[in-house]
């Protein structure tokens, strides 16, 4: 857009709506949410805005696919009121968010390069190295009991009941297995779409069964670091618009260039 968006243009509701495909009651939310900056009003009361509403709903749009709706509300937000450190902060927790997402698959699969045949063992007579109550198993995954129960209604896990005492114990291949289910379900997979990987994990005994899951997991990280992206330049050049440009002290660049061995600036090959 290369006009300058504080002029004195005025847009309409429908004007902003129409190039997002969006309704006029989702702007007036937008802007009721604090998304989009206070709208200026004419002498009957009707709302007008201007282009650089439009580069903020832009920029809302642009972040939401990286972010999430909640969180790219709460950046526009604080950046419509001022408070830039607060929204770069709130961007700083998506980007350790995906992260951390990718850890975690990185460590679903070291789990299923681990995985050995699951042949059907005889349970164990009591909870010890090859048993455990769904208590501890619980608070060892960060998860409540009542979410097991949950995943073993699902079939997710199968424990067995101790015979005397009728609690449930869970062996070695039904931690692995939630283990597994707790993973993929922070990858994002729901509990029908879980189910029968498990029980090709239990049948098959190996990483084959989830390789395309792992490869979809693996897709979806990375279209979302390439949104945060698109979100950024776009969050960027709203910034500008509004005159909210970041400085940075000359003396404290230089500083760290001088400080910073060329070896570790240089940054490794987008892998997008």
């Amino acid at each position: 857009m290369g006009q300058n968006l504080q002029n004195g243009e005025r847009l309409r509701p429908i004007d902003l709506a129409r190039g997002h495909g969006l309704s006029t009651q989702a702007v007036r939310n937008y802007e009721e949410a604090g998304i989009l900056p206070a709208a200026g009003r004419t002498p009957h009361g009707y709302r007008t805005y201007t282009p650089l509403h439009a580069r903020a709903l832009g920029a809302f749009l642009a972040l939401m696919p990286g972010h999430g709706h909640q969180r790219s509300a709460s950046i526009m937000r604080a950046v419509n009121e001022g408070v830039v450190d607060e929204a770069f902060r709130l961007i700083d927790e998506s980007h350790a968010q995906l992260l951390e997402d990718r850890r975690t698959l990185e460590a679903v699969e070291s789990a299923l390069r681990d995985l050995e045949p699951t042949s059907a063992s005889e349970p164990t007579s009591a909870p010890g190295p090859d048993g455990t109550f769904i208590g501890p198993l619980a608070g060892k995954l960060g998860i409540r009991p009542a979410t097991l129960r949950k995943w073993e209604r699902a079939g997710l896990v199968r424990p067995r009941r101790d015979q005397r005492t009728g609690y449930r114990i869970y062996d070695e291949a039904d931690v692995r297995d939630a283990r597994l289910a707790h993973q993929l379900r922070r990858g994002g997979y729901l509990l029908e779409q879980i189910a029968p990987l498990i029980a090709q994990v239990r049948a098959a005994g190996g990483l084959e069964p989830l390789e395309a899951a792992l490869r979809d997991w693996h897709g979806r990280l990375s279209a979302r670091g390439r949104a945060m992206l698109t979100g950024a330049a776009e969050l960027e050049a709203y910034l500008r618009e509004r005159g909210q440009d970041v400085d940075v002290e000359p003396h404290l660049v230089a500083k760290t260039a001088a400080d910073v061995p060329l070896v570790n600036i240089r940054q490794p090959p987008c892998t997008f």
